[in-house]
């Protein structure tokens, strides 16, 4: 019985199926659904879907009737785009209610700030600086991907010329965010590299004579790049276009190895140091590298050099040590402080020379005179500790550590010192895993590749 009942139900659902086949087919009304709007895109390497980043995108089409198709083809003004971008320009912060709406600990750590603000304080760079921002604004503004973002031309709050009055000394305040400069080298305390992140730079604007033999550890790898752009340069093939990009890059390149060989730098990652704009080295009360200064953020105030000068665009940068003390997650790719909290403060024409080393001892001593001069801190300075490991014995014979590009030359995209990367426990005691580890060859670029002409790295 139950073998009969599966037949019955096998042929039940055969013919329900035949006469289903047989059937006329259902008419289904489809109702049009509109595509969704997609922002425009712009042929060759750019795709505004990722390209304004900050940029508030407005985009509409519009068409007026016109002649036949093949007029309209030769008729430039038939198929354009006009491009408008609106940019409103800050107003600097001028009294001390301002400031502390940024850092509202600024009054607290310096009591006698108030006394030091001028009837007109705000410095004739902080209009410099936002001048500079629209003029690179205008000149860019057919290369989208190399326009200012959003972040990056809101990034300075004040400019402020300070004084005294009891001891007449003079002091820059700027407000703004914190970006990380890795830049810098030095063979004669640590004759290893510490990586080469995108747009890194092995020399820094406050530099010294060498004083040992020890070669430079970018030296090899900035030569190597030499040798490839005269060779490639030198044959028949290359375009006259691309000879002249050479001859430019052969140009710096050769200036870079002179001065490899000549000078010691800062380094980003062991050195406490600042980078400003090339405009504020102008003016009544320039401000020079080797110039004393502190970084103020939350309830800590760090001793500091000017140690570098950036494009004349852009504010707000500390070097890898300052950024690292600040945030242990910071890294050349990730900045501390993304938010306009960090008051920098210059003392102009304070700089020591001859340049050297920096002595971290006699940095925090004259901090601390400096302060002395504008009414004291409440809270002591940061004191900086030495974390270059000490050199080792000098050998009979003065020669380089034993590093790969000493005997060949690094292939394309290599660092020049793949296994003499630096113990992690100093130069970047936490690495951040949302970052990319500089000292990882495979992550990074030679110096001798690729250059950028703009300092400051903000992404």
């Amino acid at each position: 019985m139950i073998f009969s009942a599966l037949f019955a139900a096998i042929i039940y659902r055969w013919i329900s199926l035949e006469r289903l086949q047989h059937a006329a087919p259902l008419e289904v009304i489809a109702t049009p659904t509109p595509s969704p709007t997609r922002p425009p895109l712009i042929t060759g390497k750019l795709d505004t879907a990722k390209l304004f980043n900050g940029i508030t995108l407005h985009s509409t089409v519009e068409t007026i009737p016109g002649a036949d198709a093949s007029t309209e083809r030769a008729e430039p003004d038939s198929y354009k785009l006009d491009l408008k971008l609106q940019a409103r320009v800050p107003s600097p912060n001028k009294t001390i209610e301002d400031l502390a709406k940024v850092s509202p600990q600024l009054p607290t750590l310096l009591p006698e700030l108030t006394t030091m603000l001028q009837p007109n304080p705000v410095s004739p760079l902080y209009a410099q600086l936002y001048d500079a921002k629209v003029r690179m604004l205008r000149e860019n503004l057919a290369r989208l991907d190399i326009l200012l973002s959003r972040h990056n031309f809101f990034d300075c709050q004040t400019v402020l010329q300070l004084q005294h009055p009891q001891t007449h000394r003079k002091a820059l305040l700027l407000q703004g965010d914190m970006d990380v400069d890795a830049d810098g080298s030095d063979a004669d305390r640590m004759p290893i590299s510490t990586g080469t992140p995108t747009n890194f730079k092995p020399s820094t604007s406050y530099r010294w004579p060498k004083k040992t033999r020890e070669p430079n550890p970018y030296l090899a790898a900035t030569e190597d790049g030499l040798k490839r752009a005269e060779a490639e340069f030198a044959l028949s093939t290359t375009s006259p276009a691309r000879k002249r990009d050479l001859r430019n890059v052969i140009g710096q390149l050769r200036a870079e190895i002179d001065t490899l060989k000549k000078y010691s730098f800062l380094i980003g990652a062991t050195d406490p140091f600042i980078v400003v704009p090339g405009a504020f080295m102008h003016g009544s009360d320039p401000v020079k590298p080797g110039d004393y200064a502190l970084v103020i953020f939350g309830n800590s105030i760090y001793p500091a050099l000017v140690g570098d000068i950036g494009p004349n665009d852009k504010v707000g940068e500390a070097s890898l040590r300052i950024a690292k003390e600040i945030n242990t997650l910071s890294t050349p790719y990730n900045r501390p402080v993304s938010d306009l909290k960090v008051t920098y403060m210059i003392f102009p024409e304070t700089a020591d020379k001859p340049f050297g080393p920096p002595d971290l001892e006699k940095l925090q001593a004259r901090c601390e005179m400096l302060v002395k001069e504008i009414g004291g801190a409440s809270v002591p300075l940061h004191h900086w500790e030495n974390i270059i490991p000490p050199s080792p014995s000098p050998s009979p014979v003065q020669s380089p550590l034993p590093l790969p590009s000493a005997t060949a030359s690094p292939p394309a995209g290599v660092s020049a010192t793949n296994s003499a990367s630096p113990s992690p426990t100093f130069a970047f005691p936490v690495p951040s895993p949302a970052g990319t580890t500089p000292t990882d060859s495979r992550h990074t670029r030679s110096p001798a590749v690729t250059r950028s002409p703009i300092k400051k790295r903000k992404p």
